[in-house]
């Protein structure tokens, strides 16, 4: 009973923090999403969008990817005493990744030249900059939430969006109301979180300074680049939808309607992203100590169980959410964006519904990953986001906004519905293995 109480409090404690990070994300979002829409005009602010989608591939496809094997692999690195390899791992990787990032934008900059489109060579520097310094953040923030250093990670995703936006607009009163403007700000505003984090990083380094230490070594580079190389090959397709809707609209429609987009984006897709985000950094580390090193089906069987209440509690979230903003859009949206943005507020319970399904998607997707099967996800990974591309280009084509909205959801749908078959496949063939021996 001790120990339950204590496990109890414990967990309490870290949900606590963890509550408190993600609230104040949420509310730095939102107030940064009025403060830039009311200094941005739509057409900035989509702009602002397209830039991002260059920062997107590098989470996608580079930092992302090998953070998720950072992150996985720092409970074994505990658990087999062997911390130090395991970051000199890290470290090799990362700066390996950040040279690929700095050939990538020699090239950018040069296809600019090469086009004649030598107005976005500010925006796309400024782009790349921001996604290298806001990746080292991810993986130093996802090192210290697998450490549960629950307060440390609550404390920087707070600052996060406040000091992301608040820059943005000093800098944009100052220069100009531009996007390459706003980029900038949000570069120097990952660039002074970076430094914070890997000041309080240090407590990771002096905990682990004395008893992790261990004569028998492992490959830790490899098994990290074996668990995320998977997980970059599905991320380039990944990208590819991400960014499809943006340029989508780009294409078929106007910049102006990218930035009324965009809007509805931030407030209904990514808000129960970052909400189901919340209960998934809580749950992240204990699913993996609870899978271990994925080799007992026990507590293979536990992590899953786990995933499934997280994808229950999700939906029925979703729907809640998507009833109150069936109600209240309008006013929504008249409190948090500027009035040229408005007219896209009637969507907002649709955008809701599409981030949930692919929210609860997710969740199943960890459990994948925690039982280091990122090589089964790759066929489901590139072929929903090859669905999910040519959702949004005959959306837009044909119907605009309202087009994205549904290849959103669609495009969610499958992706869960593929999950699903996935985990369930992964359990009749467990079944299979112990019934023949």
């Amino acid at each position: 009973m001790y120990i339950n109480s204590e496990r109890f409090r414990r967990i309490s404690r870290e949900g606590g923090w963890i509550f408190f990070g993600q609230l104040m994300a949420v509310c730095g979002s939102l107030v940064g999403i009025r403060i830039l829409t009311e200094l941005l005009s739509p057409v900035a602010y989509g702009e602002l969008a397209l830039g991002l989608t260059i920062a997107a591939i590098v989470n996608q496809i580079i930092l992302g990817p090998l953070g998720g094997g950072i992150i996985r692999f720092y409970s074994p690195s505990i658990e087999q005493q062997d911390f130090w390899g395991y970051w000199n791992a890290v470290k090799t990787m990362v700066l390996s990744a950040t040279g690929i990032i700095l050939i990538l934008v020699v090239i950018s900059v040069a296809g600019l030249v090469f086009a004649g489109q030598v107005q976005w060579i500010t925006l796309t520097v400024g782009a790349f900059v921001f996604a290298i310094l806001n990746g080292y953040c991810a993986n130093l923030g996802g090192v210290q939430m697998a450490a549960r250093q629950r307060s440390i990670v609550a404390i920087h995703q707070g600052m996060d969006p406040f000091l992301r936006s608040g820059l943005a607009a000093i800098l944009i009163l100052w220069l100009g109301m531009t996007s390459s403007v706003a980029m900038i700000g949000y570069a120097f505003a990952a660039l002074i979180l970076f430094g914070s984090q890997l000041y309080f990083f240090r407590r990771i380094i002096v905990n682990v300074h004395d008893k992790n230490f261990s004569k028998t070594k492992r490959d830790w580079q490899n098994e990290i680049w074996s668990f995320s190389w998977p997980i970059g090959i599905f991320g380039i397709f990944t990208w590819m939808q991400l960014a499809s809707d943006r340029w989508s609209l780009q294409l078929f429609s106007t910049t102006q309607e990218v930035g009324k987009y965009v809007v509805l984006y931030q407030l209904g897709y990514y808000p129960i992203l970052l909400i189901t985000g919340m209960v998934m950094q809580l749950l992240l580390p204990i699913l993996y100590q609870r899978a271990g090193d994925a080799t007992n089906s026990l507590r293979k069987r536990d992590a899953t169980k786990l995933s499934w209440q997280l994808v229950w509690a999700t939906l029925g979230m979703t729907m809640l959410m998507g009833l109150a903003a069936f109600v209240m859009h309008k006013w929504i949206f008249q409190v948090l964006v500027a009035q040229e943005f408005r007219s896209a507020s009637y969507l907002l319970p649709w955008m809701i519904l599409a981030g949930g399904v692919f929210a609860a998607g997710q969740a199943l997707a960890s459990n994948l990953q925690a039982q280091l099967k990122t090589r089964d996800m790759m066929a489901a990974k590139i072929i929903t986001a090859l669905f999910g591309v040519a959702f949004n280009i005959i959306g837009a084509y044909w119907y605009g906004m309202t087009g994205i909205v549904c290849a959103w959801l669609i495009f969610s749908m499958i992706y869960f519905l593929w999950m699903v078959v996935l985990v369930y496949d992964g359990r009749i063939k467990e079944h299979e293995i112990r019934s023949t021996l």
